[in-house]
C-alpha cells in the first residue's frame, strides 16, 4: 500500500477500504483521482476475498470535499461533457454485487456527497458536514446530487440543501436520513468495521440478491420491484448457501457461507 497512491487499499480479513489520499486538497475528486477510484473498486469487486467495501477520506478534516474545482475554470463544456460520461465511481458504486459502506469522517460536499449517497449506507463522525454547494459556483449538481438526493430525504430537505448550498451538521444529516448513524469521530473507524465485518458474515449471494432487489424499490414501479424481489429470491433459494443457512439453523449453530 503506497502512501504516494491517490487511493489506498486495505484488506481486513473480508472487509476492504478504500482511502481517498488527497488530504491537502480535502481528497477533492480530480479526474485522476475517479481514474484511481474506478480501479481500485473494480479490483476490491473482483477479489472474492472480499464481502464488504468501506470508502472514507483521508485525514481527519475530510471525506471528499467535492470535485476539483480548478478544473473547471479552463474545461470547455463539450470537454465537461466527455468528463461527465466517462465511467463513473457512482455508477460503479451503484452496481457493486458487494455492500458499499461511507465512512464519512470530516467534509462530505458536493461530487463527494454524491459518491457517498451512491453508497448503501452512510456512517458519519459527528464533526462532518453535508452540502450541495453548486449552487454558490452558478451550476447545478451534476453527478446525481438532484436524483438522489429527494430519493434518500424528501423533496423539500433536498431542495433546501440544494438551491441554498448551504451545509448542514451530522446531527440534521441524521434527523433526515442522509446518514443512518453518527458516533464520535475516533470511534468512526472501529465503528465501521463493527458494521462491516458483521454484513461479511452474511451469504454473498444473499447479499447481492438484497442490494438488488432493494434498489430496485427507488427505480421502479411496485409490481415489476416484486418481480425482482421475487426473482432473486428464487436465485439466492438456489444457492449452496441457502442450504448451509437452513442447515445452520436447524443444527443451532454459525453458518458458514462460501458465496455458492
Amino acid at each position: 500500500m503506497s502512501e504516494t497512491a491517490l487511493v489506498l487499499t486495505e484488506r481486513d480479513g473480508a472487509v476492504a477500504t478504500l482511502t481517498i489520499n488527497r488530504p491537502d486538497k480535502r481528497n477533492a475528486l480530480s479526474t485522476a483521482v475517479r481514474q484511481a477510484f474506478l480501479a481500485a473498486f473494480r479490483a476490491v469487486v473482483d477479489d472474492e476475498a472480499v464481502r464488504v467495501i468501506v470508502v472514507t477520506g483521508a485525514g481527519e478534516k475530510a471525506f471528499v470535499a467535492g470535485a476539483d474545482i480548478a478544473e473547471f475554470e479552463t474545461r470547455t463544456p463539450v470537454e465537461q461533457y466527455r468528463a461527465m460520461r466517462a465511467p463513473s465511481p457512482l455508477e460503479a458504486l451503484e452496481r457493486s454485487p458487494k455492500p458499499v459502506i461511507a465512512a464519512i469522517n470530516g467534509y462530505c460536499l458536493g461530487g463527494g456527497l454524491e459518491l457517498a449517497m451512491a453508497c448503501d449506507f452512510r456512517i458519519a463522525a459527528a464533526h462532518a458536514l453535508f452540502g450541495q454547494p453548486e449552487i454558490n459556483l452558478g451550476i447545478i449538481p451534476g453527478g446525481g446530487g438532484t436524483q438522489r438526493l429527494p430519493r434518500l430525504v424528501g423533496l423539500g430537505h433536498a431542495m433546501r440543501m440544494i438551491l441554498s448550498g448551504e451545509p448542514i451538521d451530522a446531527a440534521e444529516a441524521l434527523r433526515i436520513g442522509l446518514v443512518q448513524e453518527v458516533v464520535p469521530p475516533d470511534a468512526l473507524r472501529a465503528r465501521v468495521r463493527e458494521v462491516a465485518a458483521r454484513i461479511a458474515q452474511k451469504s454473498p449471494v444473499a447479499l447481492a440478491a438484497a442490494r438488488e432487489a432493494t434498489r430496485a424499490a427507488l427505480q421502479t414501479p411496485l409490481a415489476e420491484g416484486l418481480r425482482v424481489e421475487t426473482g432473486l429470491y428464487l436465485l439466492a433459494f438456489a444457492s449452496a448457501d441457502k442450504a448451509e443457512g437452513v442447515r445452520a439453523f436447524l443444527e443451532k449453530r454459525t453458518a458458514q457461507f462460501t458465496g455458492r
